[in-house]
């Protein structure tokens, strides 16, 4: 006799692969055009799902939630990040939350990596002055970057991926700093040469370089307030693959602007997809499209953790990757 497979609608286009196990293993309702869910959307699909496959893209708030089915069971989220979950009402309505990490750790390490050097090295500046045929040959003192060895980092937010720039930084010759809620483990802060900062504020004042690797959150909204903004150096650098709420946008583009900051390098914005008219403008800014982890293979990874977490919680077991609200 055949079992039953659960009800799970998709809200996005996945990778192949994994929309053909979904597929395979659930009775699943993929979004082939790959348009994102509206709420009016999202409320038909708590409605009729039993587990739904959520994306960073759906703002699934008490709003939606509330109007949820008693068959909505669980929401996997694809992606590590769930600020766009309320997950105190999803659990107070029974629903369990569920997310991808690490997976992605790498790539967006990687990505960090990336827009440090860019940014620093004025990468982007020099390919637009080679496509728009105005390199007219080398000269002593033109397009001059910053050397970033030697020079300080400040990791905001020491986690799984700030670990994973730190490792990158310091083969780079960047010495490591980080401010975190707590320090990490004496084993960590030794193998990576690590200096906890327990005020932010002071860390921030002595870096040549900032990295935001930490969890958009109610606490961290505006970590990076245009009041701490003023404390960078107007050498510094500040790069951000994790959240574009982390920031104060607003000011960041004032300070860039107004050269009080000498560039930044940005993954994400805080109003995605719209990005502040006076990034676009500026030279000194770095800008791509929140493309830190989409790499092949972290899809498909992100993909697979999502299919366990759905796989095991149908067998009646604890889904390896729940959010605990208390966890946020």
């Amino acid at each position: 006799m055949a079992t039953r497979k659960p009800k799970v609608i998709v809200t996005r286009k996945l990778p192949d692969a994994v929309e053909t196990r979904l597929r395979e293993l659930f009775d699943t309702e993929l979004n082939i055009e790959d348009r994102p869910m509206g709420p009016e959307d999202l409320i038909d699909a708590v409605g009729r799902a039993e587990v739904l496959v959520s994306t960073i893209t759906d703002r699934l708030d008490s709003r939606v939630l509330t109007r949820a089915g008693e068959g909505l069971k669980l929401i996997a989220n694809f992606g590590a990040g769930v600020d766009n979950i309320d997950v105190a009402t999803a659990n107070a309505r029974g629903i369990i939350v569920t997310n991808t990490p690490g997976v992605l750790t790498e790539d967006t390490a990687d990505m960090t990596m990336a827009l440090i050097l860019a940014s620093a090295r004025r990468v982007v500046e020099g390919s637009a002055v080679i496509q728009s045929g105005d390199f007219h040959g080398w000269s002593p003192t033109w397009m001059m970057g910053r050397r970033i060895w030697g020079k300080r980092l400040g990791i905001v937010g020491m986690g799984r991926i700030g670990q994973a720039v730190a490792r990158r930084a310091a083969a780079f010759g960047l010495q490591i700093h980080y401010h975190n809620r707590k320090p990490v483990s004496p084993r960590i802060e030794e193998e990576l040469s690590a200096t906890y900062w327990e005020s932010l504020d002071q860390m921030l004042a002595r870096m040549d370089v900032i990295s935001v690797n930490c969890p958009h959150t109610p606490g961290t909204y505006h970590l990076l307030s245009a009041r701490r903004l003023k404390l960078l150096q107007p050498h510094a650098i500040i790069v951000n693959t994790a959240r574009g709420e982390i920031i104060d946008e607003a000011a960041l583009a004032n300070a860039l602007a107004r050269g009080e900051i000498a560039g930044a390098g940005l993954d994400v914005f805080e109003h995605e997809p719209a990005v502040n008219p006076k990034l676009l403008k500026l030279p000194n800014v770095v800008l791509l499209p929140h493309m830190g982890s989409a790499t092949v293979e972290g899809r498909i990874d992100m993909g697979e953790k999502v299919i366990v977490n759905i796989k095991t919680f149908m067998d009646g077991h604890r889904p390896p990757d729940r959010v605990i609200p208390s966890m946020l």
